[in-house]
C-alpha cells in the first residue's frame, strides 16, 4: 500500500468518526427552547412522520389530512386556525377562526372548535358566528355514522351522484341514506340565537326536535313538545297574568 493510499484511507476514516461524533452529539442534545417564535405553520409529526397536529395561519391553511395524504378543501382558504390529526393521518378535529369588517361595515367573523368521529364528521362542536349585525354562539351535538363502514368520502360521493338525480327522485335517495343511517343527524343544541333567544333542542335518534326548551330576548319562557313530523303537540308557558304555569295545551292555528 502506498503512502498516498495510507494517507486517503486515514482521511476516510476521519470523517466517519466526524459525523458519527455530530450524530451522537446531536441525539443527546438537550431540546431548543424559545422565548418566542414567528411561523406561517407548524406540522407536528411522529417519529414514523406520521402528521399528528397541524398550526396554521390563512394563507397555508392545510386542506383535509386522509389516511396519510390529502383531500382538497379549497373552501377553507379563509380560515386559520389547528388542525387534530388521528393515529393513521386522517383528520379527526379541530379549531378554525376568522375576523374581519366586511364591505358593510359589520363584522364577519367566526370560531368553530370541533371533535370528529372516526373518519366522519364533526359529532361535538363548539361555534360563535357574526355576520349582518347577528351573533349566535351554540354548542352542538351530533351522531355519525360508523366511519371503518361508510365514511365522509363515501358521504361525498353519494351526495354528488344524488344531486345529479331528477328532482323527482332526489328525495328519495336521500331517505334511503337517512335510513341507512348515512347522514348525520342532530341530537342537542344549546345557545342563543340572531334575535337574541336562548334556546336548548333536543332531537331522537332520526334527528327528529321532540323537545324545545326557550326564553325570548324580552324575556319570555316557553317548552315545547313536538310529534314526529316536527310539528308542535303541546306547549307550556307562563300566564300574562301572574307569572304562573300554564297547563301544556295544543298548539293554536
Amino acid at each position: 500500500m502506498t503512502s498516498r493510499s495510507v494517507y486517503l484511507k486515514g482521511v476516510a476514516v476521519s470523517a466517519v468518526a466526524v459525523v458519527a461524533i455530530a450524530l451522537l452529539a446531536a441525539a443527546k442534545a438537550p431540546p431548543s427552547v424559545f422565548d418566542e417564535i414567528t411561523v406561517g405553520r407548524i406540522n407536528v409529526r411522529e417519529p414514523d412522520g406520521t402528521l399528528r397536529m397541524i398550526i396554521s395561519n390563512r394563507a397555508q391553511f392545510p386542506d383535509t389530512p386522509w389516511k396519510g395524504g390529502d383531500i382538497p378543501r379549497p373552501d377553507r382558504r379563509s380560515f386559520a386556525g389547528m388542525l387534530f390529526v388521528n393515529d393513521e393521518g386522517t383528520e379527526n378535529g379541530g379549531l378554525i377562526q376568522k375576523g374581519f369588517v366586511g364591505p358593510d361595515g359589520k363584522a364577519d367573523a367566526g370560531l368553530s372548535l370541533t371533535f370528529d368521529r372516526f373518519r366522519q364528521d364533526q359529532v361535538i362542536q363548539l361555534l360563535h358566528a357574526e355576520g349582518g349585525g347577528r351573533a349566535r354562539s351554540m354548542l352542538v351535538i351530533n351522531d355519525e355514522s360508523d366511519g371503518t363502514q361508510f365514511d365522509i368520502t363515501q358521504r361525498v360521493h353519494r351526495i354528488k351522484e344524488i344531486k345529479k338525480l331528477e328532482p323527482a327522485q332526489r328525495d328519495g335517495a336521500f331517505r334511503a341514506m337517512q335510513e341507512k343511517g348515512q347522514l348525520a343527524n342532530n341530537r342537542v343544541l344549546l345557545g342563543t340565537t340572531g334575535d337574541g333567544a336562548s334556546a336548548l333542542s333536543l332531537a331522537d335518534a332520526k334527528g327528529r326536535p321532540r323537545l324545545m326548551l326557550m326564553a325570548t330576548g324580552d324575556g319570555k319562557p316557553s317548552v315545547q313538545l313536538l310529534d314526529e313530523k316536527g310539528q308542535v303537540a303541546r306547549t307550556l308557558e307562563l300566564a300574562a297574568t301572574d307569572g304562573a304555569a300554564v297547563e301544556p295545551r295544543p298548539p293554536q292555528k
